[in-house]
Parts: structure tokens; sequence; C-alpha cells
């Protein structure tokens, strides 16, 4: 729990910290990837908040260790909170009331997803260790497919001209699916790491496809990221992501890890209840944002 609790504020505080330095930087774009590397990599602030991301990811390895999927998945997105919070007061971006609602309906959602994993007994707190790999690929690559296609979906429609600036709730859920496959990812390289046999361990790994898919996803990721967050409030688009990432893992990760699904009536009306009021949210989010973000130039006006 300690672990998590830290892998939240240094995952809060890196997005903080790498929006911040996106405001200072001019419009990054997916389809100049070299240049957007170039951009981020001279700015320190937006080192630091890489860095801070990057030790947030060490914690979760020790979250995923000794945590079931679903409980670790409702410890990270307490992080929202301070991520909204910290958005208020250093980058100045105001929520409207309905998205304040619709964050606390989507806490309210992973809270119920995470309690119906909670069970009594001797095996309450089984911790899945690997996963077949053939079926972790059949989960992941859709998956990544479907975050590409929804991405350049986004950026098709921003490109248009006198449209509206968007909240990013598409960019969010494209994102978030590729953090959900880099979560499995996660999981699956913290099932390897052990305190004996290190080099029959590590050729494992290397024989598993986890350490692929976080490269993968990593890079894919931080590109398609720090676009998004650039044109976007981070105290909107980051909760997305987080939200479609921790469903994401804990329903499909519970089911490619073996761990237990609720056998008892109320647990399983809480897992699909949570899972189709999260998912119901996401669709009723606004997709036109009407605040004002005087940390971030309005660059979406720009014709590409």
């Amino acid at each position: 729990m300690a672990a998590a609790l830290v892998s939240n504020v240094l995952y809060s505080g890196g997005f903080v910290l790498e929006k911040r330095a996106l405001a200072t930087l001019p419009e990054v774009t997916v389809h100049r990837p070299a240049r957007l590397l170039r951009l981020v990599l001279g700015s320190p602030l937006w080192i630091a908040g890489a860095l801070s991301l990057a030790a947030g990811f060490g914690a979760q390895l020790a979250v995923y260790r000794t945590l079931p999927i679903a409980a670790a998945q409702g410890l990270f997105v307490s992080g929202l909170v301070l991520l909204v919070m910290l958005s208020a007061r250093l980058l100045g971006e105001e929520t409207t009331g309905r998205e304040r609602y619709a964050l606390g309906a989507i806490l309210l959602a992973l809270l119920m997803v995470v309690l119906s994993l909670k069970e009594g007994g001797a095996g309450a707190d089984t911790v899945g260790r690997d996963a077949p790999y053939p079926l972790i690929l059949l989960v992941c690559v859709p998956s990544l497919a479907a975050g590409v296609w929804l991405y350049r979906s986004a950026e098709r429609r921003a490109r248009r001209r006198h449209r509206m600036p968007t909240t990013g709730v598409e960019y969010g859920v494209a994102v978030g699916l590729l953090y959900g496959v880099s979560s499995l990812a996660v999981k699956g390289v913290s099932s390897h790491l052990t305190t004996s046999g290190i080099g029959d361990a590590l050729l494992g790994l290397l024989r598993s496809p986890y350490p692929y898919l976080l490269l993968f996803t990593g890079a894919f990721g931080l590109v398609l990221s720090q676009a998004a967050l650039q044109r976007c409030r981070a105290s909107l688009i980051v909760p997305v992501c987080t939200t479609v990432t921790c469903l994401y893992t804990a329903v499909l990760g519970t089911l490619s890890f073996g761990e237990e699904l609720p056998d008892e009536p109320l647990r399983l009306a809480l897992r699909v209840a949570g899972t189709v009021l999260a998912v119901t949210v996401l669709l009723a989010m606004p997709k036109h944002d009407t605040t004002s973000q005087p940390s971030t130039p309005n660059k979406e006006l720009t014709p590409p």
C-alpha cells in the first residue's frame, strides 16, 4: 500500500511537470516524433517529470508482486484526486461542475470494481504470477490496434477548421488502452523478478512477450501522450486515461493471470455495475472544451 501511494504521488507530480514543460514548447505532433523527442528532451522540467513517472513505474513493480491486480488498481486510481488538486493549484486548470460529477462517478465505479474482487477466505488475496503468452497477445494486440485507430480518428477531427477545442476524452481513451497493455506487461515483468536464480529469471523474461510490449507501449505511448497532453487539460485527459487503464487491467488482467472472479451475486453485480458506470460516464463526458487553459495557449486553431 505504501508503494502504491508513493506511485500515485510520483505519477501525479510527473504529469503536472510534463504539462508545465509542454506549455512552454512549440506545438508537438505525432507526425514528427523525432522533433517531439528533441523538444521534450531539451526541457529540464520535462525530464524531471519523466524521471518522476519512471520512479512511479518502479513502485508499481513492487505493488504488483504483493497485491491482486484489481486491488492494485483501486489504490492507483486514488491518485486521480491528487492529480486534479495539483492541476488546479499549479496549472490553473478549472473543471466544470459536470466534469467534477463525472470524475466522482468514475471514482465510484472503480471502487465498485475493486470491492467486487475483495473476497473473504483463504484465497482472498491470491496473486496471479503468470499468464499463457498466446492469451496475452490475443488480448493486447487488438487493444493496441484499437488505441491507435481511436487516436488517429481524434487527430483527423482535430485538424478540421472552425472546430471547438476538444476536451481530450478520445485521446485519453486511446492512450489509456496503450497504457492498459503496458500495465499488463508490468504485471508480467513483476512475475519474473526473483531474488534467486537471477540468470534464469532474466532468460525467462526475455523469452516472454512482456519486455517487448513494454518497449512498444512505452515509446509509442510517450509520443501519443505528450501531443495529447499539450493540447488538452491534464485534469481531464489524465483521469480519463487512468480510468481506461485501470478498468482494462482490472478486468482483462484478472482473467489473463487467472485471479479468481467473484462467485457471490453481490460482488459480481458490483463488478458489472462498476464497469458499466465507468463506460457510461466516459461516453457521456463533454467532447468540447468551454473552459480556459491559462497554462497552455490554444494551439489547436493553427492549421497543420
